[in-house]
């Protein structure tokens, strides 16, 4: 991966990020605070209010403000954007952020941003962010820093040393995505020159759908034991084949739905294969709406990390009781495949035999430097539950295909290591909402099974922005600055490695085998800007090794593996 590539990515979201955070040192209420302080131990430095008023309205530097940007050592870029991002305005929904930050998840973003913005005296300063960031963006003029300042009811005083160590962390994991994401390309180009020769554009292309015409088709179930009705979307060939029929479910992620899967599904389905894809209700699309439109507290029910797993058992046992009507009796239904996108990607894991850790889950949600993953968000709702062993497994599931899986404070190297059939996991190197360097990266080395495989996809992002609102992708796009993929590449790249992974796993099917290699990725790569980087078993030790030495030279505090 290109150095310059990944740090035009993280940069942006760095500054945004910390702008985020000054702009929520600068709020509240009625009353305008006179002046901010930054303390350092015993130092203290306190700059007008009025002083980053005239420096954003006329570029303009007092006394006072240019004696804190010299001490502080800030660059005359740094400056310029410390302006530009003083007087820029946030789109936000007011109400929306209002509910946002009143969820636990708002909860756990506002306690950190709190030790670094204090009251004065050096209390935490959460709830007058909260109530500060609501009130601002009530405000006609739009939420911006110096609308911010204007409506400060009290003095805020900064920790320096925190806001130090949190820029630290945040360069740790700039530098620790680079070096992660340079270990990959490098394993996969080595692998790939070990790997037999192979001339693709002789072979069937996976990328490419089957003719078998697809059908598609809606399963409301009711699963009376935990009285709990859900949808499931259903695809298969229009005519099924004589044959033992292959079956795939598919876990939607957060925020999501079933649908959202579609080209999954049908391209699976082209291939002879029947998919099911389960809704479920609690933390898919539905109660995402509940929650903007008022009707629920939360962004997911806790719960969900118990009934997403046996939302899926529930629908392969439907599927056993539909096969004799509905398919003929020709499903295969003892090697069934599963596949889970995000949150998903969890509930797949335990349905293939990962058990929770609470124990490890709470460690790691007590780390500052996991306050910076921002999938320990979702992850940490699991510390609600109630504490004993959780068993989902599932023994008809005989492969596991997961795409930026939720994972790693909820499953160790114990947990994973319970896995013993073959796994397929691919990231994307801009991934925001499960980052690379702390969920999939890690986690790879973990599984112990030798049938296990690693993808990477640069500029993957996480969602598919063609399913996005046109003016939210445009709006992503010119934040970061970037280029992004196109999400019919990110596609041929996960619709070929699907296919193949579960035609060699589920179907037996040696002639798909070439295509789970190095060289497949480098070949699928040829002449892309944005490239794919396959590697196995075969690299597992070095990457954990890469990583093990990473921890080490930066003395990262992290929980004892297991």
């Amino acid at each position: 991966m290109k150095v310059f590539a990944l740090k035009k990515f993280l940069h942006p979201l760095t500054s945004v990020f910390f702008g985020t955070l000054t702009s929520l040192t600068l709020t509240l209420p009625t009353n305008a605070a006179e002046k901010i302080y930054f303390v350092y131990d015993s130092l203290i430095v306190s700059i007008p209010v009025r002083s980053l008023e005239i420096y954003a309205n006329e570029g303009r530097l007092t006394q006072q403000l240019r004696q804190y940007f010299n001490l502080a050592g800030t660059t005359e870029e740094e400056r310029e954007a410390f302006r530009e991002a003083l007087s820029t305005p946030v789109a936000v929904n007011a109400v929306d952020l209002s509910r946002l930050l009143n969820t636990d998840e708002g909860e756990r973003i506002l306690n950190y941003v709190g030790k670094v913005f204090n009251i004065q005296g050096g209390r935490n300063g959460k709830y007058i962010i909260r109530g500060a960031l609501v009130q601002a963006a009530f405000n006609p003029a739009g939420l911006s820093l110096i609308n911010f300042l204007n409506r400060l009811a009290t003095d805020v005083q900064i920790d320096v040393k925190k806001a130090i160590e949190l820029s630290r962390e945040i360069e740790l994991i700039v530098q620790g995505t680079y070096l992660f994401t340079e270990k990959v390309e490098q394993l996969a180009e080595m692998e790939a020159q070990q790997d037999p020769d192979v001339n693709y554009s002789q072979l069937t292309d996976p990328r490419q759908p089957d003719p078998l015409e697809v059908k598609n088709y809606r399963w409301n179930l009711v699963d009376r034991n935990r009285d709990r009705a859900f949808y499931v979307e259903m695809y298969q060939p229009q005519t099924l084949p004589d044959e033992s029929v292959p079956v795939v479910v598919i876990s939607h992620g957060l925020a999501s739905r079933p649908e959202d899967f579609g080209k999954w599904a049908r391209h699976l389905a082209s291939y002879g294969y029947v998919v099911a894809v389960p809704q479920h209700p609690g933390s898919d699309l539905q109660q995402t709406k509940a929650f903007l439109e008022g009707l629920s507290r939360q962004i997911f029910i806790r719960e969900e990390f118990i009934d997403r797993p046996l939302d899926i058992s529930y629908t392969i046992d439907e599927l056993e009781r539909r096969n004799e009507g509905w398919f003929s009796g020709k499903l295969d239904l003892n090697n069934v495949g599963v596949a889970g996108h995000s949150f998903g990607g969890y509930t797949v894991l335990a349905v293939a035999g990962a058990t929770p850790n609470f124990e490890r889950l709470e460690q790691m949600c007590d780390l500052e430097i996991g306050d910076l993953n921002t999938a320990l968000l979702l992850q940490c709702r699991a510390l609600q539950l109630e504490r004993k062993d959780y068993n989902f497994q599932d023994e008809r599931v005989k492969a596991l295909f997961v795409v930026n899986p939720v994972n790693s404070g909820l499953f160790g190297s114990e947990s994973l290591g319970k896995i013993d059939i073959p796994v397929f996991i691919s990231a994307g190197s801009y991934d925001p909402a499960t980052p690379f360097i702390f969920e999939q990266a890690v986690s790879f080395p973990r599984f112990e099974v030798s049938e296990k495989y690693l993808q990477l996809q640069e500029g993957q992002a996480h969602v598919d922005f063609s399913q996005l609102d046109a003016g939210i992708a445009d709006t992503l796009q010119k934040t970061t600055k970037l280029t992004l993929p196109s999400p019919q590449l990110l596609d041929s790249y996960t619709n070929s490695m699907m296919l193949s992974f579960f035609e060699v796993y589920i179907e037996n099917n040696p002639q798909y085998r070439p295509f789970l290699q190095s060289a497949y990725g480098e070949y699928l790569s040829q002449d892309q800007e944005f490239k794919t980087y396959i590697i196995t078993e075969e690299s597992s030790d070095e990457l954990s090794q890469a990583i093990d030495q990473f921890i080490r030279e930066n003395n990262i505090a992290l929980p004892e593996e297991r």
